[in-house]
């Protein structure tokens, strides 16, 4: 179909979608399928004809394969990300490509079809993407995340990102430090809000389990299976599967969640066929789940799988001005407006202690300070904070980590020459004696606006 053909007929649409493939079928296939959804088509065979489109009026949906006459997919995702950002964009790539269409989801595409492309997933995702301008209107469920240092400031920023793509995201962090919130968020902003969030802490389940929890079982599949039941990616099925503590799952188990995520299909336990499922992967562990793979103990190619996009949630030492906020959040929570209050010397000490167990850690002090403490104030000795853990300002390591004490001195030693040089950093990495590419890099590390 020709381009102005099809401008023609989306004219008065209100959901409009690009659809850029070079071969007539696919594209005739789409655009049918689409036009019994009740959208309306511009379908085109180039990236150049794509960009021209996308300057000739306004799309709530970009479909692309990665492979056209005159470029790459990949480059139309670009061209989105920098002038269209709001608009999704999904990639068709040939069956296998795994590359492809990581390359892509990293670029920032929301989601990728295989060849030959599957209607019922079609359909869906056009589904999921059109839903995703709405789900970023309501109230911002972001006001959760407390604390305005820049690491934070950092995470969602991040977390603003993430919520409009589909790609598998990997939260890194300290125990407590609060990855299952940040997933939470990124499901609650994305265009999944409307499905399940199912969490599932992956070192809690028997090994002999795993299969049967995972994808579920047939009736008389085993000896007390009396029904069939569904597993967690049938329970998460247009939402979202967080698998915390991921880097805890044996080597057999690793094999079937890789092919169930590059499949997008599963088969219960006892069941000889397979069943489509439409479920966005988040993992976390607080592990190094690179050195987990060096060490032979999780997958190469299921780590590349689950770690499309990396987020980093910084432990509280490092974002020491977010304790005092932290701490008024948190005892408003647990009692309410007549919650006691920490003098000075005690929200000092808090500020100077390492935290090994992060935000949760500080939530257990306090309701064990508030406890203790004998009015309505929370002093030092309320808080039973040993003094060897504390961090004096001379720059001790205290409790810390060695890893955790370089970041910190790493950061203190970054912001000072940011400072100094007025937020220039080419002029700050020359003062620090580093390239610029080093700057750069350690600035997204530490998570330095």
């Amino acid at each position: 179909m020709s381009l102005a053909r099809s401008e023609r007929r989306s004219a008065d649409a209100l959901n409009r979608v690009l659809v850029v493939d070079d071969e007539p079928d696919i594209r005739e296939l789409i655009d049918l399928t689409l036009l019994r959804m009740g959208l309306a088509t511009v379908c085109v065979g180039s990236v150049g004809e794509a960009k021209k489109a996308l300057e000739s009026g306004a799309f709530n949906l970009c479909l692309t394969d990665m492979r056209l006459p005159d470029g790459e997919g990949l480059e139309i995702v670009q061209h989105i990300a920098e002038h269209h950002g709001r608009l999704p964009v999904a990639v068709i790539t040939a069956f296998g490509s795994a590359e492809n269409a990581v390359a892509a989801l990293k670029a920032g595409a929301f989601d990728y079809l295989t060849k030959p492309v599957g209607l019922d997933q079609l359909r869906a995702l056009v589904k999921s993407a059109l839903r995703l301008p709405e789900a970023v209107r309501g109230d911002d469920p972001l006001l959760a995340l407390v604390g305005n240092s820049p690491c934070m400031q950092h995470v969602r920023t991040m977390i603003d990102k993430l919520a409009r793509s589909q790609a598998p995201i990997y939260i890194s962090g300290e125990s407590g430090s609060g990855k299952e919130l940040a997933a939470r968020l990124i499901h609650a902003r994305s265009a999944r809000h409307a499905g399940a969030f199912v969490p599932v802490n992956c070192g809690a389940i028997p090994e002999m389990l795993m299969e049967s929890e995972f994808f579920g079982y047939r009736k008389g599949a085993f000896t007390g299976a009396e029904t069939d039941r569904d597993g967690f990616f049938q329970a998460a099925n247009g939402g979202t599967l967080f698998l915390d503590e991921v880097a805890d799952l044996p080597l057999a188990m690793q094999v079937k969640l890789l092919r169930a995520i590059q499949e997008k299909r599963v088969r219960k336990v006892g069941n000889t066929l397979e069943e489509p499922v439409d479920v966005r992967i988040v993992c976390a562990t607080h592990k190094n789940l690179r050195d987990c793979v060096d060490r032979g103990a999780f997958r190469q190619d299921l780590y590349y799988r689950l770690n499309v996009i990396e987020l980093r949630m910084p432990p509280l030492r490092e974002r020491a001005e977010d304790i005092a906020p932290l701490v008024a959040a948190i005892l408003q929570r647990l009692f309410g407006a007549t919650h006691p209050f920490l003098s000075a010397a005690a929200l000092r000490a808090l500020e100077f202690y390492p935290f090994p167990g992060n935000v949760r850690e500080l939530e257990n002090i306090l309701e064990r300070a508030t406890a203790l403490c004998s009015g309505e104030q929370i002093e030092v000795d309320d808080l039973h904070l040993e003094p060897e853990d504390l961090v004096e300002e001379s720059g001790g390591r205290g409790s810390e980590t060695l890893d955790a004490y370089l970041n910190r001195l790493e950061r203190q030693a970054i912001l000072e020459a940011l400072q100094t040089t007025e937020g220039n950093r080419t002029a700050a990495a020359r003062l620090l004696g580093v390239t610029f590419r080093s700057m750069r890099y350690r600035l997204e590390r530490l998570g330095i606006e």
